[in-house]
Parts: C-alpha cells; sequence; structure tokens
C-alpha cells in the first residue's frame, strides 16, 4: 500500500469515527479543528513577517516600482 493509500485510509477511518459520535459532539470538533487551523496559520504568519523583516534589516530587500521590477527581470 503506498503512502496516499496509507493516507486516505487513515483518513476514511477517521472519519468514521467521527460520524459514530453525537452530532453535538461532531459539530464541537469542527470548531476545535477549525480554531487550530486559525491558530496554525498566525503562527506562520508570524514567522514569515519576522523573515521578512531579517531580511529588511539586512539589505535582502529592494524598493521600487513596478517597471523596476520589469526592468530586473529582463537582466
Amino acid at each position: 500500500m503506498d503512502n496516499d493509500q496509507m493516507r486516505n485510509s487513515d483518513l476514511q477511518r477517521v472519519i468514521e469515527d467521527v460520524e459514530m459520535l453525537p452530532a453535538d459532539d461532531q459539530m464541537l470538533l469542527v470548531e476545535i479543528i477549525r480554531h487550530r487551523l486559525i491558530q496554525q496559520r498566525r503562527s506562520e504568519l508570524i514567522t514569515e513577517v519576522c523573515e521578512a523583516r531579517d531580511a529588511y534589516r539586512a539589505g535582502d530587500v529592494h524598493r521600487g516600482s513596478v517597471e523596476d521590477l520589469l526592468k530586473d527581470l529582463d537582466a
């Protein structure tokens, strides 16, 4: 069994387990997962902002217009 098949099989098992829960518990689980995904995305954004700030401070970021960007791409 390859990774995709195992992942699908695991996911199917989880879905079946969730379907056995009462509706209120299913809704609670959806909310918990939604909040965790939001928090995960926030953490990723914080990391990206910190990396961008570090790059800016190090001088690895250049300012300019779209025209400047197109000129750099042609070079």
